[in-house]
């Protein structure tokens, strides 16, 4: 009989974080397509040289995912014909719960929020003014 390795507390833990995460992009994705981009996302007017909003995505670095903004510049001076900005960061704290956070006007990230849900975390995204794109 060959016995199976057992999985230790760090594989355990990364199993947890990876159907957390796939339960995240499900998630967010249809509060992005459903209500967040319908919300934020409009066309430009013509002849319009302000930066504008085009896009919102979401990106995973280690256990944190990020809401992000990508705007188009269309003046003929711009740099870059987009950018992308972050604007919610939510931040694996264990248990199924994430540390939630805006991008404050300073480049600085505020936490409101210790320890929410997936679903309480995607709702304050939704209806918290803080987390505007």
């Amino acid at each position: 009989m060959v016995k199976k390795p057992k999985a230790t507390s760090g594989q355990f833990s990364a199993l947890v974080l990876r159907a957390l995460k796939q339960e995240v992009n499900q998630k967010a994705g249809d509060l992005i397509e459903n209500v967040l981009k319908p919300k934020h996302v409009q066309t430009p007017p013509k002849g319009h040289q302000l930066n504008y909003l085009v896009d919102i995505t979401t990106k995973w670095l280690g256990s944190k995912c990020y809401f992000t903004g990508v705007y188009r510049s269309p003046g003929p001076h711009a740099i870059s014909p987009t950018f992308e900005t972050k604007f919610a960061r939510m931040e694996y704290v264990g248990n199924g719960q994430f540390a939630l956070s805006f991008m404050r006007h300073t480049g600085q990230w505020v936490r409101l929020y210790d320890a929410l849900s997936v679903d309480e975390c995607l709702k304050a995204i939704q209806d918290d003014p803080w987390f505007v794109p």
